[in-house]
């Protein structure tokens, strides 16, 4: 991704209205797309949640979680979130955009927060939450011949999860569905 292309990104994000989901009983939660410069040019960040979290034991996703009472909103949450997991400050942030609520078929409304990051700090892991951190090319995802589509159905609804194998981690569900947004604006 150029400087070019970021700075569409950038313009396509402000522009965006994001689409607001309302399910009953459904808890809110938000998430920090994190896009780093790295060697390979423009990379998300990801984790890989330890197996003792509540959710989503083991499983690859963006730093984030539950909206708190106190969290004005879903910046504050996904920036507290990445510091709390990661240790990444919100100072080292510049927040792009928000992309559209997704809904999972466990009972969470996510707020995607598009952010990017100059470079990568030194991370301070969260031992309950976090066993790793990796940095996937952009460009990965911008293949279309490295992701695949399935459909299920949970709670009466039906979901597309999409999942990319990087060939050390498989990118699947919530996380994958997101990172099709952020494609989405990237070629909108």
């Amino acid at each position: 991704m150029t400087a070019r292309d970021l700075d569409t990104l950038s313009a396509r994000l402000a522009a965006h209205e994001p689409k607001r989901l309302v399910i009953q009983n459904f808890r809110r939660a938000a998430v920090l797309v994190p896009l780093v410069q790295s060697e390979d040019g423009l990379s998300l960040l990801f984790t890989r949640r330890t197996e003792s979290v509540e959710t989503h034991k083991g499983q690859i996703s963006f730093p984030g979680g539950v909206m708190d009472e106190s969290d004005r909103d879903a910046i504050h949450t996904a920036l507290r979130e990445t510091e709390e997991e990661v240790g990444i400050g919100s100072s080292l942030v510049t927040t792009l955009g928000l992309l559209d609520d997704i809904a999972t078929p466990i009972g969470f409304i996510i707020t995607p927060v598009v952010g990017i990051l100059d470079d990568l700090p030194v991370l301070t892991l969260s031992e309950v939450e976090v066993a790793e951190v990796f940095l996937t090319p952009l460009s990965f995802f911008a293949d279309p011949g490295n992701g695949t589509v399935k459909y299920r159905e949970a709670g009466g609804r039906r979901y597309e999860v999409w999942s990319y194998d990087t060939g050390r981690h498989v990118i699947w569900g919530a996380t994958a569905n997101i990172i099709r947004l952020l494609l989405g604006k990237l070629v909108a």
